[in-house]
């Protein structure tokens, strides 16, 4: 399988996320890893971002509010590789707007093999590793390669392989 390697700095672009049922639940993690956070760069989607802004002083670049655009946004960034770590406190039982936006944008931290973190839980045992402060060389499988190889293709490409 092919890789490309990414190398992420000791300070991690973090990009943090939560649905409205949600963002208490992200404003009191913050709040109890706020000396963590603030050693990171931060990311945030309209509402939650300026939240942690205000409410825990904390620099966060903001873009759209998830259903404007700003899952879109965030998701791009990782695609440009401008985000390393992705925290997204969703909410499993409410249907949103937004949905199809919210299923690529985990798709695409997914395929780009950035950390997630979708509850506390998980949100606490990543900060509490030690590679979130120190450099990690992360890889991507080539899905562009996968997605030229139809199922035809390999198909012929075996029978060929298999006559000679």
């Amino acid at each position: 399988m092919m890789h490309q390697i990414i190398d992420m700095a000791a300070q991690k672009r973090i990009a943090l996320i939560a649905h409205d049922e949600r963002k208490q639940d992200l404003l009191e993690w913050a709040e109890y890893n706020r000396d963590s956070l603030s050693k990171h760069v931060l990311y945030g989607t309209g509402t939650t971002g300026a939240l942690l802004s205000r409410q825990l002083g904390l620099s966060v670049i903001t873009v759209k509010s998830g259903p404007l655009g700003g899952d879109q946004q965030i998701g791009a960034r990782i695609v440009e590789g401008v985000i390393d770590v992705m925290i997204f406190f969703w909410d499993p039982l409410a249907s949103h707007p937004h949905d199809p936006d919210v299923r690529a944008l985990l798709r695409v931290a997914v395929m780009q093999n950035i950390p997630v973190a979708t509850n506390r839980a998980s949100a606490d045992f990543m900060f509490s590793s030690p590679l979130m402060d120190q450099p990690y060389e992360r890889q991507i499988y080539d899905f562009a390669k996968r997605l030229r190889r139809s199922p035809i293709v390999e198909a012929l490409q075996d029978e060929d392989s298999q006559s000679s």
